[in-house]
């Protein structure tokens, strides 16, 4: 028993340093050559565009063809549309509360707002942002990383803490953190639940997406509630209930359709 624990946990640490090699080495790797081609040092938006995708599809093929997380259709040949429309209704239903949790703690470092800001601005941002970083971190973080953890842990809540805590840590942005702790959360109870990436690839999905819309029709990426809201305290609290009128039912429905196949 000891040994299959100390390999699960081998394993997770292995599926880290691969993603976040990886990354680095892709991203500063492409930005350099960018760099040198284009006579500057200046960041472009292409530039972190491109770098990014790389990395995800680099990342993708390595975790696929090793093996590391099976791909198994046998979820989608069940019809779960009733739990994507749910996990659809979950992530919008989520923004607001999420947003107004954020502020009640203290302000974190947007160390990543500029480059952030200028990839989600890009038509070409969703690429890498709404359709890539999905599919891949489901791989990665509940697909090879949370599968390890449920086995080597006695309780799956403390697997799922786990792998949360990894998941924010690894945005390296802190400002990001709390979020993606909490996303983490979800996602891996419903990866739990089902044993598939599916559930949880629509609803990063539908976060980023709306994340890539609410960047390009606001002026300010980083405004606060109250501002958005005009200045009223009344107007936040009420888009905080309208949205958890939202959240909560589906999370409820969620629960009771979520199964193994």
């Amino acid at each position: 028993m000891k040994t299959n624990i100390y390999q699960d946990m081998k394993n997770v640490i292995v599926y880290l340093l691969v993603f976040v090699g990886i990354q680095l080495c892709v991203t500063s790797g492409i930005q350099k050559i960018w760099q040198l081609i284009a006579g500057n040092g200046d960041i472009t938006a292409n530039m972190l565009i491109v770098s990014m995708s790389a990395a995800a599809a680099i990342t993708l093929v390595v975790f696929i063809f090793a093996g590391w997380c099976k791909i198994d259709r046998s979820y989608m040949r069940s019809s779960p549309w009733g739990v994507l429309f749910w996990c659809f209704i979950a992530a919008a239903g989520a923004v607001i509360p999420s947003a107004w949790l954020q502020e009640q703690l203290p302000e974190l470092p947007n160390v990543m707002l500029p480059e952030f800001t200028m990839i989600m601005r890009s038509p070409w941002g969703y690429l890498a942002v709404g359709l890539l970083a999905p599919v891949v971190e489901e791989i990665v973080f509940r697909g090879a990383v949370l599968k390890s953890l449920l086995k080597a842990f006695r309780g799956h809540w403390a697997a799922i803490a786990v792998s949360s805590v990894l998941f924010a840590i690894v945005h390296g942005n802190p400002a990001q953190m709390p979020h993606a702790f909490i996303v983490g959360l979800l996602l891996g109870w419903m990866y739990w639940r089902t044993g598939s990436i599916v559930p949880g690839v629509a609803y990063h999905w539908v976060n980023n997406t709306i994340a890539y819309i609410l960047c390009n029709i606001m002026p300010d990426p980083d405004i606060p509630l109250i501002v958005l809201f005009n200045g009223s305290n009344t107007r936040v609290i009420l888009a905080v209930v309208f949205s958890l009128c939202l959240l909560l039912p589906a999370l409820f429905q969620l629960n009771m359709r979520l199964k193994r196949i």
